[in-house]
């Protein structure tokens, strides 16, 4: 195991060994006092990636010169651009490309795909999922379960911590679902939890589920261009994740979503369903039955939103010339990196800091949440007047996401020494 060091010659010797080094210039950092911040809300935000500009400038060029016409002769034409999605998604989830596509936002998506999955009777209709999961969640089941005619109170099975702890344990989500049994409809989680930043067991969770009859669909808002995942090979039935966090495509851009290969090419699937769903080659024939695509497009409803979609291909292009095992490699030592920095800093300044996150390496990704004991909002605001952007959550904790692709190591250091200047500050 690696010996840190909290010093500025050990933090730019890791940097100068970081064969992603060279990426962090792919991406535009505000500024404050004249410098580059410290970008810790990757997990809300991505940075732009400057290449994105001129994805968005080709269709606005094609527009201004083609207008109607883009749509077939554009150098990339709109009416297939989000087939562009499915191969390099498809890495990044662990699918097959047909498994893949891109549409709408997170939560219509999620919305759609429970009209698939979520399919209750009068004796199967619970949900499982985790306590306080990020409130859109929490509507959205909610709604679907009163939608179906189903009390909440009696339909939403939310699995808790337990008391005193800050993390989940695997056990109890699978005691619940083997307690729930054949009243079990679905287990719609968060792969990530968006507020402690725990990585749940994914796998084990579906394995469980599946075993008992029950369909499983995941929530990766935070998990997508964040962890290892292997949709297809778990089989989970269905997911869905935004594009604007760890995938830098732009302010409540496109989602992805996932189709496992067994629900493809079936005409009798429920599913809400518009033109851009409707065979590719027969689209314009204007027929009034409707004949699905035989890939996870059938889940489409209107067409592409290119203008809104070309960022996020231009991140994508960044992904596929790193390759998730390198940035998994990278995220794994500046995650034990900021780590040991908040303990060592802690430790100066007699602070008890509590990292509310797993410290198990394979239950935890880009995100640190640190409880700040004996810390108030007044050291939140002096960090964001000091350059370094993070993200406060009620009742006292920040969130602190090193993005692997442009934070540096360099950058953790010198976070810990306006970390202490802060606390210094405020005592």
């Amino acid at each position: 195991m690696m010996q840190f060091q909290n010093t500025l010659a050990f933090a730019r010797e890791l940097d100068q060994q970081d064969e992603l080094k060279p990426y962090r210039q792919e991406f535009h950092f505000p500024k404050i006092q004249g410098k580059d911040v410290i970008y810790f809300t990757g997990n809300s935000l991505g940075l732009q990636p400057k290449r994105a500009q001129k994805y968005v400038d080709d269709i606005m060029k094609d527009w201004r010169e083609l207008a109607v016409e883009g749509h077939f002769y554009a150098e990339k034409p709109w009416w297939d651009y989000h087939e562009r999605f499915a191969k390099p998604l498809s890495k990044i989830v662990g699918a097959l490309p047909e498994e893949v596509t891109v549409m709408n936002t997170l939560t219509v998506n999620l919305h759609l795909l429970m009209v698939s999955f979520y399919r209750p009777t009068a004796k199967r209709f619970k949900i499982i999922c985790e306590e306080k999961a990020f409130p859109s969640d929490q509507y959205m089941l909610a709604s679907q379960v009163r939608f179906h005619g189903f009390d909440p109170k009696d339909a939403l099975v939310e699995v808790k911590k337990r008391e005193g702890e800050n993390c989940w344990r695997t056990e109890d989500v699978l005691k619940a679902i083997e307690e729930t049994g054949d009243e079990l409809a679905l287990v719609m989680m968060g792969g990530v939890n968006y507020y402690n930043g725990q990585v749940f067991d994914m796998e084990a969770i579906t394995a469980k589920a599946k075993s008992l009859g029950a369909n499983v669909g995941w929530d990766l808002a935070h998990g997508a261009g964040n962890v290892e995942l292997k949709l297809h090979d778990w089989g989970v039935d269905f997911a869905a994740w935004c594009s604007y966090k760890y995938m830098n495509s732009g302010p409540g851009n496109v989602s992805g979503i996932f189709v496992h290969q067994k629900h493809l090419n079936k005409k009798d699937i429920p599913r809400f369903e518009g033109w851009w769903g409707h065979d590719k080659e027969r689209r314009f024939l204007m027929e009034p039955e409707f004949t699905p695509m035989p890939n996870a497009e059938a889940w489409h409803i209107s067409n592409a939103a290119v203008i809104a979609m070309a960022p996020y291909l231009a991140s994508l292009e960044l992904f596929e010339e790193i390759g998730m095992e390198k940035l998994i490699a990278k995220r794994n030592v500046i995650t034990a990196y900021l780590e040991f920095i908040l303990l060592d800093i802690a430790k100066e300044v007699g602070s008890s800091f509590e990292i509310i996150t797993p410290s198990n390496p394979s239950e935890r990704a880009s995100q640190l949440s640190v409880f700040l004991h004996g810390e108030g909002r007044a050291l939140f605001d002096y960090l964001m007047e000091n350059g370094v952007i993070t993200d406060w959550r009620e009742p006292n904790v920040i969130r602190l996401a090193p993005v692997p692709l442009y934070c540096s190591f360099e950058d953790m250091y010198h976070f810990g020494q306006l970390l202490k200047k802060g606390i210094q500050k405020n005592k």
